[in-house]
């Protein structure tokens, strides 16, 4: 019998990482899977009407009356995959940002979105259009503190002196973890010091290792998929990061399919303040 989890409640429970063929919200049922460690794959809705079949994602996830449910279930798992989203939508607008074979765009350093302004958008919602071209480069997610424990662990013995020392050793435990609040000056000093040494290939090869490390979700990019991220709580060791994750060598003028991206809760619709056009940007590093 498939397993079925019911998120009706307001807010989710978390789910159990263990088979799941079976998802129902509002009373409509999907299909889902969990390819990763963590966060959840809906596939599609299981007996779909023609309108679900070609946006389940706003006719369905993103109606006012399982609007906070969903919002539930993203905070609850971090990360959620919407596929075969058909349907574009006028809410989303055009990832900035560009990489070359010999310099990193700073959309390939790990952020959360939103750092320039006071508060970060509780979710990032990064999406490839239906009927896109193959995508080059996917997107690395991966917890916070994950992140930024792989990004000490990554770091070239040459790079380590007493102050990264110590925070390796913070970081081997979660326990020992220095406050949250601390993780965004730890990581940004971190990752200065590889932008200075390393260039673009070798920089490139080691954030390869700090998504490993991480255990970050890197599958490949499939036309009409929605990756839904929590971006910002008040516990920010529930959020996650994202970056651009480009193979370490790249041809010059390699072509690749362009993302589009909103900040969902605030954005998708207008139903919970808009952000002014341009707001959505990644932290400057």
């Amino acid at each position: 019998m498939p397993t079925t989890r019911l998120y009706d409640r307001r807010i989710a429970n978390t789910l159990q990482a263990e088979p799941l063929t079976t998802l129902t919200l509002g009373g409509v049922a999907f299909r889902a899977s969990r390819p990763h460690a963590f966060g959840l794959v809906i596939e599609a809705v299981v007996d779909p009407s023609p309108e679900q079949a070609e946006d389940y994602l706003h006719a369905v996830l993103l109606a006012e009356d399982r609007r906070e449910a969903f919002f539930g279930l993203i905070e609850a798992e971090g990360l959620v995959v919407c596929r075969g989203i058909r349907r574009e939508h006028p809410t989303y607008r055009p990832v900035a940002g560009k990489s070359t074979p010999g310099r990193l765009s700073q959309a390939e350093y790990y952020h959360h979105d939103g750092c320039s302004g006071p508060e970060k958008p509780r979710f990032d919602e990064i999406r490839l259009p239906w009927g896109s071209r193959p995508r080059r480069a996917t997107t690395a997610v991966a917890r916070f503190g994950d992140v930024v424990r792989a990004q000490l662990v990554a770091l070239p013995e040459r790079m380590v002196d007493d102050e990264v020392a110590g925070w390796r050793h913070a970081f081997a435990e979660h326990a020992t973890r220095p406050p949250a609040e601390q993780w965004d000056t730890i990581q940004g000093r971190v990752t200065r010091r590889v932008r200075k040494e390393l260039d673009a290939q070798r920089a490139r090869a080691w954030f390869a290792e700090v998504d490993r490390l991480a255990d970050a979700y890197l599958l490949p990019w499939e036309p009409g998929e929605s990756r839904l991220m929590l971006n910002g709580h008040a516990d920010l060791t529930r959020t996650m990061q994202h970056r651009r994750a480009e193979p370490a060598v790249r041809e010059a003028g390699s072509a690749t399919a362009s993302l589009v991206k909103r900040w969902t809760a605030e954005e998708a619709g207008g139903f919970a303040g808009a952000v002014p056009a341009g707001g959505a940007r990644g932290c400057r590093l």
